[in-house]
């Protein structure tokens, strides 16, 4: 297949990149390269990326129109997976404007791309923050999603839309995938695993929000790059028993579908920091904080429908990917 993949100097680009090019795909990536986080990171992802020949990037943003159609124009792409996106909840307290040009103007450019080249799938990233306020866990793909609480997830949700109302003007297979706390190798600095490991290795108290009594579904990113793999394979299609008078938020009579991809379990956030220090074979000094603007306490994600489509659970448990992810730490920092 010949693929776009946005954002894919990114974390979970640059693995789904990877992934597609070692089983013989090729790939179009596209990133920006912006200063969110450590360029140098970013760059290094795409050093790796580079060495297969099946590998075309452009250094492009997603905002800008013009830019974002002439990598359509390239020809016709078999799938387009949506991966470039302002991340991160915090940020959007302080940088609203980057949200919505990265996150809508970006993404309806990317699906003007879709319409006017064509596309066999067009596969994004959504996210498990538009649950919002929601309580009742797991969080199915089926409840309302009205109460998001920060813009992050405003955005996310505003893509969901968007994609629905193109898969029924113009027949485009749209699949959102819902992430659920993504962590692993390549991580962003800005995620919780990253500060806690270097403040560790630091000896320097770390951040621990609503004095850690958080749970988060917390997701390693080959789980991620399997799920992505696996529904883009198949387009969503129309559900023939969907209903009007009685609307599946999940469905539709237009070929658009959503999946959450998370590990199907409640983990405390100390339970967590424990399986670093024992990586680590260090003991974190804690600097409880009081809960932040635009988090919530507890996720966890129903996984049922991925499963039922795709056959695939994730399944990584955290000892193990946060074993993973300090490994390449340790190597990549050479600590």
């Amino acid at each position: 297949m010949r693929i776009l993949v946005t954002g894919a100097a990114g974390f979970i680009g640059f693995h789904l990149s990877r992934r597609l090019l070692d089983r013989g795909d090729s790939v179009v990536g596209v990133d920006d390269l912006n200063a969110y986080y450590d360029v140098r990171l970013k760059e290094a992802r795409l050093e790796r990326l580079r060495a297969g020949t099946a590998f075309e990037f452009a250094r492009a943003d997603l905002a800008d129109r013009d830019a974002i159609q002439e990598v359509f124009a390239r020809g016709r792409f078999d799938a387009i997976v949506n991966l470039a996106a302002q991340a991160g909840v915090r940020y959007s307290l302080e940088n609203p404007h980057a949200y919505v040009d990265s996150n809508v103007t970006g993404f309806l450019n990317v699906l003007e791309g879709a319409r006017r080249h064509g596309t066999g799938h067009l596969v994004f990233a959504s996210t498990s923050s538009v649950y919002g306020i929601n309580t009742r866990m797991p969080f199915g793909e089926r409840q309302n999603t009205d109460h998001p609480v920060a813009l992050y997830a405003a955005t996310k949700k505003a893509n969901e839309a968007m994609a629905h109302a193109y898969a029924h003007l113009f027949g485009i297979p749209c699949t959102g995938l819902r992430f659920f706390t993504v962590y692993g190798p390549w991580g962003r600095p800005d995620m919780a695993l990253f500060k806690f490991t270097r403040g560790i290795l630091a000896d320097e108290p770390i951040p621990v929000f609503n004095e850690g009594k958080m749970v988060r579904d917390f997701t390693y990113v080959d789980d991620i790059v399997e799920g992505i793999v696996r529904v883009v394979e198949r387009p969503a299609t129309p559900d023939p028993g969907w209903n009007g008078d009685a609307p599946d938020p999940a469905t539709s009579s237009a070929p658009w579908r959503i999946f959450n991809i998370g590990n199907h379990r409640r983990v405390e956030l100390m339970a967590y920091i424990r399986a670093l220090e024992a990586a680590l074979g260090r003991k974190a000094k804690l600097d409880l904080l009081p809960m932040q603007p635009g988090d919530v306490r507890a996720t966890e994600a129903d996984t049922s429908g991925l499963e039922a489509a795709t056959g695939f659970r994730p399944d990584t448990p955290i000892e193990e990917g946060v074993r993973r992810f300090v490994e390449w730490y340790r190597d990549y920092y050479r600590t």
